[in-house]
């Protein structure tokens, strides 16, 4: 296939072959497939709205000369300036808005400001947009009736088959939008909510909470799902199934979690405490971690789940893993600390933790705003807890400089407060002297 350059005249846009000087018009580039087209397409009878169009299409590759160099957007109204650089209307006037009598491409000095419509141009992007909208309707229209067969095939299958129908279906809805809204009109919630129980297989569970996390669920549906056999499966699969399993059934649980009519003893449950922690900690397989700890965040709001989480041995395994974790993760897990800090139980576990203190300690004004809140009212737990104990390891390993630090910053006036109050409890086991030399801040700034 000859190789063709852009050329440019009388305001309009044309290819030249490269081969023998032959000019060719865009429509006819689109149609032999130049500008990537859909080959033989046409306009379809159906007017479409262009600007529609491009924002459902979304797409990534779109043939360079539709794109407006001032926006790097597809054009919807091309004009031609007197150098023969085309722009988006409202972009150009916006840029003769500005005071600038230039062409933005060339830079050069323009001797006439008038603008041309480049309806050549206009009919190309509006063709080749519409087939590739066409095409993609007709796919969503194909991939709706195959989710619809499919469905139809799930409510009486069985054995193997049954498996092959979700494992279609779980591929169908991950990679279509119009698909996902089709199972759900189409009651597929419920058929596929209805496969999961005591004696449902671990293969067919994982394929449909697979599917269950990718569609959006209404309250009815929650509901359902909220029945103590269903949620008993759901933890089983947390513990014995795929890292891909693992993290659907703790994404589906947390939507379980936000629902009104939740109740904590569906998650008192000390099986899924272990599965969480150990989504947590597997540090071969990290994604896991940030999930677990959004439904751990949730769920520590209960107190029975709180005393649970004691004595399943949290503590200490969410203290000893907070400096390998991210920003996102370290925050979420400060705030499941201190939130099992709220009880005497849990307050104990902390301070027992060997390394809660330097840890802690470590995070105050070196992450977020949050993580040094969290952090701080950690330590503010513990030392009171056991000031005796707690408030010289604390100052040791750095405190009361840090807490200076703190009450030096920007942050808010309730933290510089909690602060002062932290620096004065620790404060009363030193002599004034020592205290002072313990706030130096080379430590720290090192």
């Amino acid at each position: 296939m000859p190789m063709f350059q852009p050329l440019k005249r009388d305001g309009l846009v044309g290819f030249e072959s490269g081969g023998d000087g032959q000019v060719v018009d865009l429509d006819t580039a689109v149609k032999d497939g130049l500008l990537g087209g859909v080959n033989g397409g046409g306009v379809p009878d159906e007017k479409l709205d262009l600007k529609t169009m491009i924002k459902e299409l979304d797409l990534q590759d779109i043939p360079s000369v539709f794109i407006c160099p001032i926006s790097l957007e597809p054009m919807q109204d091309p004009v031609t300036l007197c150098t023969g650089q085309t722009y988006e209307r409202s972009n150009i006037h916006r840029w003769f808005s500005l005071g600038h009598l230039t062409c933005p491409t060339t830079m050069q000095e323009l001797w006439d400001d008038a603008v041309t419509p480049n309806r050549t141009l206009h009919h190309l992007i509006y063709t080749w947009f519409s087939q590739k909208y066409v095409l993609m309707k007709k796919r969503s229209e194909d991939v709706q009736g195959r989710a619809i067969e499919v469905l139809g095939t799930l409510k009486k299958a069985k054995g193997q088959a049954r498996v092959h129908a979700l494992s279609e279906l779980k591929q169908i809805v991950v990679a279509h939008l119009m698909a996902r809204k089709t199972v759900v009109e189409e009651g597929g919630v419920s058929v596929i909510s209805s496969l999961l129980g005591p004696f449902t297989s671990h293969a067919v569970g994982s394929e449909a909470v697979a599917i269950l996390v990718s569609l959006d669920l209404d309250s009815d549906s929650k509901s359902g799902l909220m029945q103590p056999a269903k949620v008993s499966l759901i933890v089983d699969m947390l513990n014995d199934g795929s890292n891909e399993t693992k993290v659907n059934c703790v994404m589906l649980i947390r939507g379980l979690v936000e629902e009104k009519g939740f109740r904590p003893e569906l998650v008192s449950s000390h099986s899924l405490l272990v599965g969480l922690m150990r989504l947590v900690k597997d540090k071969r397989h990290r994604y896991g971690a940030s999930p677990a700890l959004g439904l751990l965040k949730p769920i520590s709001a209960h107190k029975q789940v709180r005393s649970l989480m004691v004595r399943v041995g949290a503590v200490p395994q969410l203290v000893d893993i907070l400096p390998s974790l991210d920003p996102d993760c370290l925050e979420s897990a400060l705030f499941v600390l201190d939130a099992l800090c709220s009880d005497m139980e849990g307050r104990v576990a902390v301070k027992d933790s060997a390394n809660t203190i330097p840890y802690t300690v470590k995070v105050l004004m070196r992450v977020t705003e949050s993580c040094t809140n969290y952090a701080l009212s950690i330590l503010w737990s513990v030392c009171k807890l056991a000031p005796e104990e707690c408030s010289p390891l604390a100052v040791e390993v750095g405190l009361a400089a840090k807490l200076l630090l703190v009450i030096q910053s920007g942050c808010d006036p309730a933290l510089k407060q909690r602060s002062a109050e932290l620096l004065k409890l620790c404060s009363l086991h030193y002599s004034d002297t020592m205290f002072i030399s313990k706030c130096k801040l080379t430590r720290t700034i090192q």
